[in-house]
């Protein structure tokens, strides 16, 4: 019998062998998780309102082949104390990021980027290239405010109902106030078309916001919105003419039935010269989670195929 996503959470809930701290970075601190002892990866949440805890304990899989350096981005999760929302920009994110890789000594990172966290993987790659050893985007949000057009449009034609229901739900005072059945009642709807099988919507649902409360809840969402102004909502923004000049091994994953279109990823894939674009077929918008076999299978893979490449 082949080995299932829930059988593969249990083998990894319990890895005592993971490492947890703080890195100093400008003006704060971040929260970090190390696990592995391969190719250093800094991992990216996505959101960008959770933190790296939906993620587990899946992604973990990974740590055969990389030193996965998992961290709460600034304002959220156990990096949120202290910081007031509007201290966060996308310059800021992306000096952070540039701070983490200089506590753990590192000349070089790859960078494994989910949802959101793959357009903040690609922002500091265009502007610290030499920094990105390689480039691992999954599930990828758009990357440009056309695409982001794109996977609006595409959603009001397939859940306009759904779509209704969340400002709905937005919309009543429990949710404004950071009530935290609310924001899981929000979310359900939000990732109910995002997910192949009903089972693991649940589980992203009950993941998303662990350790948060009302308040940090409210801050997330500041900082979310002040992020979203300064990228995507601008009719100027556009990441993908700059992709083109990366010279970065990159693979880039996405799920047959996530709910940002296949084009939005194709076009990133497109862009950066060499990327490897695999498609999963009974996944969604958490391929680490619904397919953790396939996504598994496909880093190995890439790592071994840009190994050889620079052997030779």
């Amino acid at each position: 019998m082949a080995p299932t996503a829930d059988m593969h959470s249990s083998v990894f809930a319990d890895r005592s062998d993971s490492r947890e701290g703080y890195a100093a970075v400008r003006d704060g601190r971040l929260f970090y998780r190390e696990i592995g002892t391969g190719l250093p990866t800094i991992v990216l949440h996505g959101g960008p309102d959770f933190d790296h805890r939906y993620l587990l304990p899946e992604l973990d899989r990974l740590s055969d082949s990389l030193r996965l350096l998992y961290y709460d981005q600034r304002g959220r999760g156990r990096s949120a104390p202290d910081v007031e929302p509007e201290a966060v920009t996308i310059a800021s994110e992306i000096e952070d990021l540039d701070g983490l890789r200089v506590h753990f000594g590192l000349e070089t990172v790859a960078l494994l980027g989910h949802s959101w966290g793959g357009l903040l993987a690609l922002e500091y790659a265009i502007q610290h290239p030499h920094r990105v050893s390689h480039l691992v985007l999954m599930n990828s949000a758009p990357v440009s405010h056309d695409d982001l057009l794109r996977f609006r449009e595409d959603r009001q034609s397939r859940a306009a109902a759904d779509l209704m229901k969340m400002r709905e739900v937005a919309a009543t005072a429990r949710y404004e106030s950071g009530d935290l059945k609310a924001d899981a009642e929000y979310y359900r709807i939000h990732f109910r078309t995002a997910l192949r099988r009903p089972e693991h919507l649940e589980q992203v649902v009950a993941r998303l916001r662990l350790g948060f409360t009302p308040a940090s809840i409210r801050k997330a969402r500041a900082i979310e919105t002040r992020l979203y102004e300064q990228t995507w909502s601008s009719s100027e923004y556009d990441l993908l003419p700059q992709l083109e000049q990366l010279r970065i091994p990159t693979l880039v994953i996405h799920g047959n039935h996530d709910f940002v279109p296949q084009a939005c990823t194709e076009h990133i894939a497109h862009a950066i010269p060499g990327a490897k674009l695999v498609t999963l077929s009974e996944s969604g918008h958490f391929s680490y989670l619904e397919c953790p076999d396939e996504v598994h299978k496909a880093v190995v893979e890439f790592l071994d195929t840009t190994s050889r490449t620079h052997l030779a």
